[in-house]
């Protein structure tokens, strides 16, 4: 045996003693990617196989509540297989960041793909789908010409005819957190006021909820996310197409800031393994094949500009979003908050 092959030899019986694997980590790393997503769609599945087919990277998916994957993800601590966090609205995407769970990235391709205000400043985090904050009302019972902006919905002529979630929810959180940040604290106080003061009944269930309490006539006037309308109008029970056929739609604002646009977005997390693996998903999401089958799967608005919308999204015709960086107003949600609690929006 050569000295070279002794040498070889040795070497192998050590490491195979301390029990590590032969194969390098780099090369450990080109195989898997562990996503822990909070988005529970079926289609999301059809974008992590391709992603796979495009790649060979396998994806390992850990699915739970948004608050639940930030918890586990710091419980982890080091030891957390997490490398991508898939979750929805830029209040939670922001809680994480907070939380010390994400790390910065920034690439060409992301800086490129992704707008300015859809994405946090220093890359820890970067949206993927958008969803406008809307006005649902009755046809047959308000005029849309009177609903111009969400400031308007404080006004007293519509006293006991709106319906809307809880305060507790981060998706009210987050539209309040753009009031306070176009209309100050104070201001923002009094509309908010203004708004219980409006309710047709306490806040209860989610934005479909109050989508059928407005067709049903329990109230005039929604808030809710434009998804969960189209969702209707695509919906399989005849009884909800036609609950929805019943409800038009209002993007407040068109004459100033815009409406209200939310995302849901990933992000690497500080300790991921996959780093490299977990960037490349990240990229993948915001491709033209990718952001089709978001927009397409769930009735959401593509983050990508240009990404042809689904069909029902496209009859509501194009509306100008709010460009305020979602990190402003996920940064106010506890003022927000505590703003809305002290209204009386519970």
């Amino acid at each position: 045996m050569s000295p070279i092959a002794r040498l070889l030899l040795v070497a192998a019986l050590v490491v195979a003693a301390l029990g590590v694997p032969l194969v390098s980590s780099t090369t450990a790393q080109t195989r898997e990617v562990n996503v822990y997503s909070s988005r529970h769609y079926d289609t999301d599945r059809t974008l992590y196989d391709n992603f796979t087919q495009q790649t060979g990277i396998r994806v390992n998916l850990i699915e739970g509540t948004e608050d639940q994957l930030i918890e586990r993800i710091r419980n982890e601590g080091a030891n957390s297989p997490a490398d991508v966090l898939i979750t929805v609205d830029a209040g939670r995407l922001w809680r994480a960041q907070q939380a010390g769970i994400l790390q910065p990235v920034v690439t060409e391709t992301l800086a490129t793909r992704i707008p300015e205000h859809l994405r946090d400043p220093e890359g820890y985090w970067w949206g993927l789908t958008k969803r406008a904050r809307v006005i649902v009302y009755a046809k047959d019972r308000v005029d849309p010409a009177e609903l111009p902006t969400y400031e308007s919905l404080a006004d007293p002529k519509w006293r006991g005819r709106i319906v809307v979630r809880s305060s507790s929810h981060v998706y009210n959180q987050s539209l309040v957190g753009s009031l306070i940040e176009a209309l100050g604290p104070e201001a923002t106080e009094a509309w908010a006021r203004g708004l219980v003061a409006n309710f047709a009944r306490p806040p209860q269930g989610g934005d479909l909820d109050q989508l059928k309490a407005v067709a049903a006539g329990e109230a005039d006037i929604a808030i809710s996310n434009t998804y969960y309308l189209a969702r209707m109008l695509k919906s399989n029970d005849v009884s909800e197409r036609e609950a929805a056929a019943r409800l038009g739609v209002i993007f407040p604002n068109q004459n100033d800031r815009g409406t209200h646009v939310n995302i849901s977005g990933a992000g690497v997390v500080a300790t991921a393994r996959n780093r490299d693996n977990a960037i490349a998903f990240i990229e993948y999401l915001t491709s033209d094949s990718a952001q089709d089958i978001f927009a397409r799967g769930n009735a959401e608005y593509p983050a990508v500009p240009g990404v042809p919308l689904d069909p029902v999204l496209e009859s509501w015709g194009p509306f100008k979003e709010d460009t305020l960086n979602a990190a402003h107003y996920a940064a106010n949600s506890a003022l927000a908050l505590m703003i809305m609690d002290r209204a009386g929006w519970r």
